[in-house]
């Protein structure tokens, strides 16, 4: 039986899969009017504000404000922030000491639904924010990403099972596949997860062009959210977000029939 997570009417770990779409600007002025554009779009349910690219991420305090101004502005629509270190896709190196600190101080003075946090990060610090988090009634989305390979499908259900001990909400694994083999190991390591072991919902891609499939299929293998794009993508295989919604939608009535 999955835990469901319940934020702002939106249910994620039942039905449809929830559509995800990311706002990955340098400037705040852009951010701000990115989340205006999403605020209005009827086939988004979840913003995703990445910290990582913005030129001002060093000064913490006004990241903190701006999530709660996304957050005031995408309204009923749930915000999962999230800094994507270099090592895992994203656009900054960051120490796990500071990683932690703008974490903290996100959690303190600004204002989100979901919080990202990297499961290879100091266990410690890793503890302490999935502690805080909680909480102040925060959730975690716990991940892992590799864009060099695609894990063995045991190595993958192992992180999984892994993050929902950590205490995760949502069980996160992104990975690069070689071939189509790759993206079946992944979708397979999903279906798996997800019928013997997961109490929580899964979010899980294999990237690039040749892993779009594993974004489209969510509702079949247990993924619970797939990632979209409007503009800018932020990962390498994403679909535009009104073509994917349709398709999720075709699925989810065909499966329902």
């Amino acid at each position: 039986m999955i835990d469901t997570v319940n934020v702002k009417g939106i249910t994620i770990g039942e039905g449809r899969p929830k559509l995800i779409v990311p706002i990955a600007e340098s400037m705040q002025s852009n951010v701000l009017e990115k989340a205006r554009e999403l605020s209005t779009r009827k086939d988004v349910d979840v913003v995703e504000l990445r910290l990582d690219p913005l030129d001002s991420v060093a000064d913490t305090l006004s990241i903190a404000r701006l999530t709660s101004q996304v957050y005031d502005i995408i309204a009923s629509k749930v915000l999962l922030v999230t800094f994507r270190t270099k090592p895992e896709g994203g656009k900054k190196a960051i120490a796990d000491a500071d990683y932690c600190a703008l974490y903290q101080q996100i959690l303190t003075y600004g204002k989100t639904d979901l919080l990202d946090i990297e499961m290879f990060r100091n266990q410690v610090l890793v503890h302490k924010l999935v502690a805080h988090a909680h909480e102040i009634g925060v959730g975690i989305v716990m991940s892992s990403h590799d864009f060099e390979q695609t894990p063995p499908q045991e190595e993958m259900i192992r992180r999984l099972r892994l993050q929902q001990e950590m205490g995760a909400d949502v069980l996160k694994i992104a990975a690069m596949p070689k071939n189509a083999g790759d993206v079946l190991a992944l979708m397979n390591a999903t279906w798996e997860m997800h019928s013997k072991y997961a109490k929580k919902p899964l979010l899980t891609m294999s990237m690039g062009g040749t892993g779009v499939v594993s974004r489209l299929t969510g509702e079949l293998t247990g993924s619970a959210l797939a990632f979209g794009m409007v503009g800018q993508s932020s990962a390498p295989g994403q679909v535009e977000a009104h073509n994917l919604h349709q398709v999720l939608d075709i699925i989810h009535q065909a499966s329902a029939s």
